[in-house]
Parts: structure tokens; sequence; C-alpha cells
């Protein structure tokens, strides 16, 4: 496996920040819904997010 270069990895750690403060937005979002279809979609939106956030993660 190649090296990743500082560049890269500084790219990839900003990604990693977004992707924490959208899983923490959306999960936040998810528990003030009174809708359940609006809570369903922000609870989808949060697991989206860390996926990839775990995806990111695996390439450190």
């Amino acid at each position: 496996m190649e090296k990743i270069t500082e560049k890269e990895l500084s790219g990839i750690e900003d990604s990693l920040t977004m992707e924490q403060n959208l899983i923490a937005k959306y999960q936040m979002y998810a528990s003030i819904c009174a809708d359940p279809q609006v809570k369903s979609k922000c609870e989808q939106m949060a697991a989206k997010h860390q996926n990839h956030f775990d995806k990111l993660l695996s390439c450190l």
C-alpha cells in the first residue's frame, strides 16, 4: 500500500471532522423530531455518515 501524503492525510482528517459533525447534527435532529418519518430519515442520515466516517478511518 502506498503511503498517504501529508496533504491527503489533512484532507482525510478534515473529512472525518465534517462527518462527525454531520453525525452529531442528524442524531440531535432525530432526538427532537416529533414526526416519525422525519425522525427515521434523520436516523438514516446519521447512519450513512457514520458509515462514511468508518470508511475514512479505515484509510488511516
